[in-house]
């Protein structure tokens, strides 16, 4: 039975709270509204798929809650800090601490290998060589590749090179994980595996993960199950 977001009970603290926030772009001379009013609470140690058609605004609200896009109005509140006026100097920092990104597409630089991949969001860091490398190692281990620790990203498996890619999403210890359809390269068989560590990174280390997706199978994955469309949320209870 779906609800309205509005209505959906939620912790005292949620870690993400949307306060009327409004998004439009401009396109072709006419003003597209993407959000308007749009409210949301997301809990510590969550993992919410959304859903919707395309065009809903997934993508927007990934780019909201990661600081890589502003809204126009409203207010975006993450682990206690308020996004919406934050300098581009402090909003890169915040995110670099806060925030990881999974996404389609592994995006790794092909030149260098698995390790050096990882290591990339640690570099602007104060970590010394040292920790960087012990980071590394963990992060690897995590997902089970540090016996590739040495390998090019062609040398990799396509599930072998989203392991790469949450490992350096995961590197930095971030609260929360944003994941744009990251197993939409994948065959169904390793597209479950990625999922099925998404979910361990959920339930064994607390990671708060908001997944886009369009495939219903990998939206079982999550805890909760939000339906973008026409600007608003829909919730809907996960079959068992």
């Amino acid at each position: 039975m779906a609800e309205n977001i509005s209505e959906i009970s939620s912790a005292p603290t949620p870690l993400i709270q949307l306060r009327d926030v409004s998004k439009t772009y401009r396109k072709s001379g006419t003003d597209i509204t993407i959000f308007h009013n749009l409210n949301l609470e997301i809990k510590a140690g969550d993992f919410v798929a959304v859903m919707g058609p395309s065009g809903s605004g997934k993508t927007t609200l990934l780019n909201l809650l990661g600081g890589i896009d502003r809204a126009d109005a409203g207010s975006i509140a993450i682990n206690d800090e308020e996004l919406t006026h934050m300098s581009e100097s402090r909003l890169s920092r915040w995110r670099a601490d806060t925030v990881g990104f999974i996404f389609q597409f592994y995006n790794l630089m092909p030149m260098l290998n698995a390790a050096s991949n990882v290591e990339l969001p640690l570099l602007l860091t104060r970590l010394s060589r040292s920790e960087r490398r012990k980071n590394v190692e963990t992060a690897l281990q995590i997902v089970g590749l540090e016996d590739r620790a040495g390998h090019s990203p062609k040398e990799l498996s396509g599930g072998q090179q989203q392991r790469v890619a949450i490992a350096r999403a995961i590197v930095s210890d971030p609260k929360l994980l944003l994941c744009d359809e990251p197993t939409g390269d994948l065959d169904r068989g390793t597209a479950a595996e990625i999922l099925e560590t998404l979910q361990m990174l959920n339930r064994d280390f607390g990671k708060t993960i908001i997944m886009v997706t369009h495939d219903p199978e990998a939206a079982r994955y999550a805890k909760r199950v939000l339906h973008l469309d026409k600007g608003h949320f829909i919730e809907k209870e996960l079959s068992s």
